[in-house]
């Protein structure tokens, strides 16, 4: 029989191994992309469940889903920032890019900031969404501070590997609605 003391030991080593460990992988997307078929270095996204617990939870689960494999990025500001999670951008004729989604939104969690790296759900304005309500899938990934957008976006992750990726996307020439001439798209989102 264990004695109390060993196991109360154990079970506090066990604790500190494990809160001081990096993060888990549920904790974490890696996201693959490419571009003119060449397959670009990895996206570490880390999520911030305490500033954006439903953000985070549906983002897991459209990851799980599959729902961002094959999208592309439809929106590049260099240097500032990308959008992507359109599921319009899998369709080859897609006019409206920016406009799709799963069907739903969700209530905004405006507590983090937007420093580089942030990733948030992209949005409809105020002037027509005034609760300011979050898209379903469409997010962005912030290429330096924005702190302009603090408190009007839910930010519910951190690019915490590959910023450098998509900062090189800068050389990518795009059309008059900031749409990438040669497409960038998710191989997969994991």
């Amino acid at each position: 029989m264990r004695s109390p003391i060993r196991f109360f030991i154990s079970l506090l080593l066990l604790t500190l191994v494990v809160s001081s460990s990096p993060c888990r992988a549920a904790d974490m997307v890696l996201i693959q992309l490419e571009k003119a078929k060449e397959r670009l270095p990895g996206i570490v996204i880390e999520f911030e469940g305490s500033s954006a617990p439903a953000h985070v939870a549906n983002f897991k689960k459209l990851v799980k889903d599959g729902f961002y494999n094959g999208m592309l990025i439809h929106r590049l500001l260099p240097g500032t920032m990308v959008q992507l999670g359109d599921p319009l951008s899998k369709k080859k004729d897609a006019g409206d890019l920016g406009t799709g989604g799963p069907g739903y939104t969700l209530n905004p969690e405006l507590s983090a900031k937007h420093e580089r790296g942030a990733v948030a759900m992209g949005r409809l304005g105020d002037a027509v969404n005034p609760k300011r309500l979050s898209n379903g899938s469409q997010f962005y990934i912030a290429l330096r501070p924005l702190p302009e957008l603090d408190h009007k976006y839910s930010v519910f992750a951190r690019v915490t590997r590959g910023i450098e990726v998509l900062d090189a996307l800068e050389s990518v020439s795009v059309d008059p609605n900031d749409k990438p001439l040669d497409p960038v798209r998710v191989i997969s989102a994991e």
